[in-house]
């Protein structure tokens, strides 16, 4: 896989155990059609923010938005195989200054993040398809004060699965369909 945007486009990035299932799920690497999507949706710069790559896989996403200026990028990633070949990929290509590294389950990171004080601008959730984690996670970030005030929440999961329309105070706005590729969008409501 080739980073599609950036600085760092072009650079290849690791797929170990691409196709491959785990206890952790099997590792699906999202396309570059629809990473090309994800950020034209965010915007093509990323410039000054704070970006979480929460179920990282290859880190490839975390890759690209560091690639289009994120300040930081957290990449979260419970499986110790995939969390080694995302380190030593960041460490390949310089990366490692703007990294944060987390080989931990998302709700604990979202936890850890909150008992620290810290916020972030965009929070990327693409769990394994066949997983209930967007029905645990999403709520868990509205109600946690982690995402920054202007902040989203960017959900990738299969056509089929229905998310709530409200988390807390985060409203579903608009999805965005790529196949069998759903994008959910998530925003902190005004009300």
């Amino acid at each position: 896989m080739r980073l599609t945007g950036g600085q760092l486009r072009g650079r290849k990035v690791k797929a170990c155990g691409l196709g491959m299932s785990s206890r952790h799920g099997a590792l699906r690497a999202t396309s570059s059609r629809v990473r090309e999507a994800v950020f034209n949706i965010l915007g093509q710069t990323l410039e000054g923010m704070v970006f979480v790559d929460l179920y990282s896989g290859t880190g490839t996403m975390g890759m690209e938005a560091m690639s289009r200026g994120a300040r930081k990028v957290f990449f979260v990633e419970s499986d110790p195989q995939r969390f080694r070949v995302i380190k030593e990929t960041l460490e390949g290509c310089g990366c490692s200054a703007k990294a944060e590294m987390h080989n931990r389950k998302a709700v604990d990171f979202i936890g850890k993040l909150s008992g620290a004080g810290e916020v972030a601008d965009i929070f990327y959730l693409d769990p394994p398809y066949d997983s209930d984690e967007l029905g645990v996670i999403i709520p868990e970030i509205a109600q946690s004060g982690v995402l920054s005030e202007k902040g989203v929440v960017l959900a990738e999961h299969n056509r089929n699965l229905l998310l709530p329309d409200r988390a807390g105070a985060l409203v579903k706005g608009k999805t965005y369909k790529y196949g069998d590729t759903m994008l959910s969008l998530y925003r902190e409501s005004d009300e």
